[in-house]
């Protein structure tokens, strides 16, 4: 065997012996994953701050209601939607005319001897964020007067009445109502459109509907009672109104 050979046979046992006593790498490590969770449940809610100021929706009020008036209204249903509050209207105490005459409202009193403009509130705390609507109807005004039934003016034939420059106040709800008509006029037995709404993902929390005016005026120029010549007589005549809501989404 040549010198050379030996040389190389040489180096190649020094390289396996190198290789044999050579320090072995460590394992690549592994990584493993494990999924927890976190839950929180909401449920819809069942109360309401009740009536709040038109002005300052945040601020809790106390309406006063015009004598001998007694309204009727629903408590929060199960589901969380209702109307909080719908302002009735007087119209106030005038001497009969023959001409055609058209009177203001007064402003919705609150228990502080304030006033504010006449409005309709509506809760959402349903959480389902599916919209709603409300329309409004009215009954003809009448009188219990005797003597007027029988010679035909025991109802304000052809009087209207008018809720206008109406406008949303949502402050304090992230998702306010938003659908309203500026200028609704009542007729008797008549349905309105949709006055206040909620399309789908509008309309959570506390939505207000309020007519025009000022805080603090003593009429509310908004609301206007409109009576034909000669239909009026001496006494006292009321109407009904009714606030429909439901939960079908305004358009």
């Amino acid at each position: 065997m040549s010198k050379s050979s030996v040389k190389y046979l040489s180096l190649a046992a020094l390289a396996l012996l190198a290789a044999s006593i050579a320090p072995t790498s460590a394992s690549a490590l592994t990584t493993q994953n494990y999924n927890s969770k976190g839950t929180v449940t909401f449920t819809a809610g069942t109360d309401t701050t009740g009536p709040v100021d038109p002005q300052d929706p945040e601020t809790p009020v106390v309406p006063v209601e015009p004598p001998g008036v007694t309204p009727g209204g629903p408590t929060m249903p199960d589901n969380g939607l209702t109307i909080v509050y719908a302002s009735s209207f007087d119209f106030g105490s005038h001497t009969v005319s023959n001409q055609a005459e058209v009177y203001n409202a007064a402003a919705q009193k609150l228990d502080d001897g304030t006033t504010r403009t006449n409005y309709i509130q509506v809760a959402d705390n349903r959480g389902t964020f599916s919209g709603w609507n409300v329309k409004v109807t009215m009954t003809n005004f009448t009188t219990t007067n005797a003597a007027l039934i029988a010679n035909g003016h025991g109802t304000l034939t052809g009087a209207k009445v008018t809720l206008g420059d109406a406008e949303i106040q949502g402050d304090g709800t992230a998702n306010p109502a938003d659908r309203f008509a500026a200028t609704t006029t009542l007729t008797p037995g008549v349905q309105s459109a949709t006055i206040l709404g909620a399309t789908s993902g509008h309309g959570s929390g506390n939505n207000l509907l309020d007519f025009g005016g000022k805080a603090g005026a003593t009429k509310d120029t908004a609301v206007k009672l409109s009576v034909p010549a000669g239909v009026a007589g001496a006494a006292k005549y009321t109407a009904d109104f009714t606030w429909i809501l439901d939960d079908t989404p305004a358009n």
